[in-house]
Parts: C-alpha cells; structure tokens; sequence
C-alpha cells in the first residue's frame, strides 16, 4: 500500500529550519533576512595604483578578434601557410601523412653494418692468492718455516715476496730432502697478503695456508710410550697471545704437551701461531671437556700435580722435581685457579715476587715455572 504524506505548507516566506525556500532561480526568497556577503557593496578595485579605470587600455571587441580557419589542415597539407606547424621540415616527412608520417619508398631502413657488436661481460679470473683459505693462515718467518718442515702438516699454498725468497730458501730445501709432498711457491707483492689478512698484521712477507694438526685425545696423551715427563695445563686462559708464549715457552723447556678448556679457551689461530715462532709443531694444545676430571686422570696415571697460586704456602724452588713426572697447573689472571681446580693440586706453590707488583703474567709464570722445573732437573743426583 502507497504511503501517504500530509501536504506541505507551501507559504513563501514561512523559515524551517535549516533551510530557506527557494523558488526557480535558486536564490533566497527572504532577501532581506539572508546575511550579506563581505565583498557585497565593496567599491571595486582599480587595475593599478591610479584613480579610475585604465585609459590606456583599449577595450577589446570579440566581434573584432579574426577567427581561425577551420576548415584549413593543420598540417599544412592545404595550399595557405599554417602559421602553427614550424617552416623547416623533415627531408623524408611527406604532405600527406602516410605510414607514419614516411613515403613508403622513403621510410629509412635499419642496418647492422655499422652497429658496435654487444660484447660479453668478462670478469678477471680470480687469482689464486686471492682465494679463501682451505685451511688455517699462518704467517710470519718462524712459524711458516716450522710449519713447512712438519711432516704431520698438509700445505695447500705459499705466498711470500721476493725479499724474504733468498732467506726461506734453506726451509724449501730442507722440506724437499724430506720428501715432503709441497706446492709450488707464489711470489707475490706484500699488498696481496695484506689483503688477505687482518690489518696491521706483521706476516714478515710470508702467508702459508695449511690444514690444522690433529688434536690427540687425553687418553692417547697417557699411555706409556706418549706420556711426557711434563705437562702444562691452565685453567681458562683465554688470550691467544698468552697461550701463543706459553707454548713457546712449554717447548723450550721440554713440557709435552699444554691442556686447556674447550671452553673459555682460544683455539689454534695464525695469531698463536706467530707468537708462538714454530712451537705449535712441537708442543701439543690438547683441549678437554671437564678440568677436574682430567686433573684426577693425571693423578692416577702418576704425575705430581702442582698448582701456581698467590696463596700457595711454599715457594715453587722449595719442590722436589728431581725426579718423576710434573704437572704445572696455571690460572688466568686475576681469577686464578678456581676452587675446584685448586682442590685436585697436590700442592700450591708460589713465586716469590715483591710488592708493589704482587704477580706476574700467566706467560711469564708459566716460563719461570717450567724453568725452575727444568734447573732441578739438571743438577746431577746425589
């Protein structure tokens, strides 16, 4: 059913709210009540800062403006000029635009005669003493010379300068009189092997990329024909440059091997090896899992464990080391020993240091105490 509407009251002037009547011309039929403009009776403005209208200026007639021919092409295919298209044309343009623009006969054909041929992109094949390691750098004069004549170390590359040639000779024929199985050596510019090593580094002009040693097992270390007469063990030493002189130190005293943690110790780094100076050869880095256990091992295989602390009761010339088998065992600096370390020692000693300096570094001691091991050692037995 239609719904049906009451009608509306149609008075002219009646206001509702919101909005006005308004009839055909869309304007307010209450004029009077509408608010006035800002700009409604404003006098206008003159075209210049002058009094009154321009004079100067004629009024223009449209019924005077020429109009343009439309009839006229635009494209100036007609007899009359078009003052829109430019005077010079194309050579080749013709009057009636046909296939672009282009006579059929005259449309300009591609050729290949004169164009430059793409050339394929070529790279420079990667140099071989820019390549990445196949194994572990180690530079400098000792430690590459050592490492050359191990016969237990596989060599992939050789890079040195032609400074250092004439001197390295004697460690290339050493290594061929042993018939050890070494490639061809790269005479390079230093800048190529400071490329492929950390800044600063000293590398002496001579960089070696070889395999890690093996590590042995604790277990094969104490077997009878493998067991050394001393060991060094350090309790969570982690500077490669402390162990790097430890080592050193440890093979030129005559120490077998060093043990440290798998954890909270460095691993065999060319930085080691440098300061080592060739001892990474000789004296074995044999990480293990749990100190305590390993110190017990020792113990029972029959080593006197003697442990370095500040707070040791004796000095470390008051032990006997005459005779038997010795174990060194250091801390780091500053911590020391830890607890449990200390308690599986057979005995703390200490260094007789003076104040003001109370101790030395890990390195250091180490050296002092392998030293001192090895003095008793020498004495003849009474």
């Amino acid at each position: 059913m239609k719904k049906s509407f009451p009608p509306r009251d149609k008075a002219p002037n009646k206001a509702r709210s919101g909005f006005r009547f308004k009839d055909g011309g869309g304007r307010d039929q209450n004029r009077e009540d509408s608010p006035k403009a800002p700009f409604r009776g404003a006098k206008r403005r003159p075209f210049n800062d002058s009094e009154g209208e321009r004079k100067d200026r004629p009024a223009r007639r449209f019924e005077e403006k020429s109009s343009r021919d439309q009839t006229r092409d635009r494209r100036g295919s007609g007899t009359e000029k078009n003052p829109f298209q430019s005077a010079k044309r194309h050579p080749l343009r013709s009057h009636q635009p046909s296939h672009g623009g282009f006579r059929k006969d005259e449309r300009p054909k591609r050729t290949f005669e004169n164009k430059r041929p793409l050339q394929p992109e070529t790279k420079p094949a990667p140099q071989q003493e820019l390549q990445p390691a196949r194994g572990l750098y180690i530079w400098g004069v000792h430690a590459v010379r050592e490492a050359w004549c191990n016969p237990a170390r596989k060599c992939f590359r050789l890079l040195m300068t032609e400074a250092v040639a004439e001197n390295f000779a004697p460690a290339l024929e050493k290594a061929n009189a042993s018939g050890l199985a070494r490639p061809d050596v790269k005479i390079v510019t230093r800048d190529r092997i400071d490329a492929l090593l950390p800044e600063d580094t000293v590398h002496q002009g001579l960089l070696l990329d070889a395999a890690p040693l093996p590590e042995p097992n604790i277990h094969e270390l104490l077997l009878p024909e493998n067991a050394p007469d001393l060991i060094v063990v350090l309790d969570q030493v982690t500077d490669p440059h402390n162990v790097g002189a430890i080592l050193r130190s440890a093979a030129a005293f005559g120490a077998g091997a060093v043990i440290v943690t798998e954890r909270n110790a460095p691993q065999t780094t060319g930085v080691m090896a440098k300061v080592a100076s060739g001892a990474v050869e000789y004296a074995q880095l044999i990480p293990v899992t749990n100190l305590a256990r390993t110190l017990e091992a020792l113990g029972e295989a029959g080593y006197w464990r003697v442990g370095l602390a500040e707070e040791g009761e004796a000095a470390l010339a008051d032990q006997r080391f005459e005779t038997g088998k010795t174990v060194l065992v250091l801390g780091a600096e500053g911590t020391g020993l830890r607890r449990l370390t200390r308690e599986k020692c057979d005995a703390l000693a200490k260094l007789p240091t003076q104040p003001p300096i109370g101790s030395l570094n890990v390195s250091n001691a180490a050296a002092i105490a392998l030293y001192e091991v090895r003095r008793q050692r020498a004495k003849p037995q009474r």
